[in-house]
């Protein structure tokens, strides 16, 4: 894990935003289409605002949600109209979107159909994630039922979570396919979430889940 650490906020989401377009660029050198895993949550809109501007062959790109949670996309809470409204507008908005979210009463009930659509373009290309200050990261959350079987090495997917302390269920990408990611990307902020991420190195996966994707992991944090 390599921490990069920046003078304030507005100078991480931008070079941030620089780093995740080059990993693009370098991706789609490769490969015809690429898979962009980005997350929810309140730190990544500043580095949507940057990157939706940036010069990539953004129609060659697929768009994926690390998790989601169970609200209609035109809610205030979702990580879809998050995305929707701060990345896929300017030059972005030629990429298209992978649905994390359907509509059913459950998340359960969505998870055959999301994996089905989301597995012929895996692995993902570029991952940006975000982190709680109880150390989880996309929907894999300390004490969670069945999370154990989101950490494992064989883990489907897609599962269906309901962590204790979260106001909806959520959809969630598993360990295998976060960890599996070419390039993997973490923005904190904050002195707490660095004392989490410091934290996280001395407890287990189960405790602090953000250790699944350590391996080869860029954090960047600013104060």
């Amino acid at each position: 894990m390599e921490i990069v650490e920046y003078a304030d906020r507005e100078l991480m989401a931008i070079d941030l935003a620089n780093k995740l377009a080059g990993s693009l660029r370098a991706a789609l050198a490769r490969s015809e289409r690429v898979l962009f895993a980005v997350p929810g949550g309140s730190t990544p809109g500043p580095v949507f605002d940057a990157l939706c501007a940036a010069r990539i062959d953004w129609a060659s790109v697929d768009v994926l949600l690390t998790d989601e949670r169970w609200v209609r996309p035109d809610h205030p809470r979702s990580n879809t109209r998050l995305v929707r409204e701060r990345l896929l507008v300017e030059r972005a908005a030629a990429a298209t979107l992978l649905p994390m979210y359907q509509p059913t009463d459950t998340p359960e009930e969505a998870v055959a159909r999301v994996t089905e659509a989301i597995a012929p373009h895996l692995p993902i290309a570029v991952l940006l994630l975000g982190m709680g200050d109880d150390g989880h990261v996309a929907s894999l959350f300390p004490g969670t039922e069945g999370l154990a079987a989101a950490l494992a090495e064989d883990a489907p997917p897609v599962m269906a979570l309901r962590p204790p302390e979260a106001d909806e269920p959520r959809l969630t990408l598993t360990r295998p396919v976060l960890d599996g990611a070419l390039s993997k990307h973490l923005a904190v902020v904050g002195e707490a979430k660095r004392e989490t991420l410091e934290r996280a190195q001395r407890r287990t996966e189960a405790e602090a889940p953000v250790r699944a994707v350590f391996s080869g992991l860029t954090v960047h944090w600013a104060p």
